[in-house]
């Protein structure tokens, strides 16, 4: 009888260490990974001027892209009627 328990023991125990160490491991790295995810997505309340500059850029960018535009309508039409 004691070589039947002494095998069962010698099955149940990597079951048990890995039980009671890797669960809990991958348990604490699972809320450590939402705690992360939770805080990017609620980013830093933005101020006046934070939220001026980016009008500003935006701004800015939207002009570009516009000045952009007519400079390559105009060189379309250069490269298809010579």
């Amino acid at each position: 009888m004691s070589d039947t328990s002494e095998g069962y023991a010698a099955l149940v125990i990597p079951w048990f260490i890995f039980a009671v160490v890797v669960v809990p491991l991958l348990v604490i790295v699972f809320v450590v990974a939402r705690r992360r995810t939770a805080a990017g997505e609620h980013p830093v309340i933005e101020d006046d001027r934070s939220k001026a500059l980016t009008e500003k850029e935006f701004a800015e960018a939207e002009a570009y892209e516009a000045t952009w535009r007519e400079e390559d309508k105009e060189r379309f039409h250069q490269e298809r009627l010579p």
